[in-house]
């Protein structure tokens, strides 16, 4: 599986926001997150860091 789990940073702290992520699309609105089930989620963050072997996205708020 290809898919990740999108986290938001607050400091020293991580905020599990949406797992099983497939899909990050910049939008107008914010960030729009997709995942394989077809939920989707808009947050006002940006991309801090990608870590693809762990799976994870992490996000900070904008």
């Amino acid at each position: 599986m290809c898919e990740a789990n999108a986290y938001l940073r607050e400091g020293d702290k991580e905020e599990l926001i949406l797992e099983s992520v497939d899909r990050v699309v910049p939008t107008e609105e914010g960030l729009l997150l997709e995942d394989i089930f077809g939920r989707r989620k808009i947050i006002r963050a940006v991309v801090k860091e990608l870590a693809l072997v762990d799976h994870k996205i992490i996000l900070e708020r904008q």
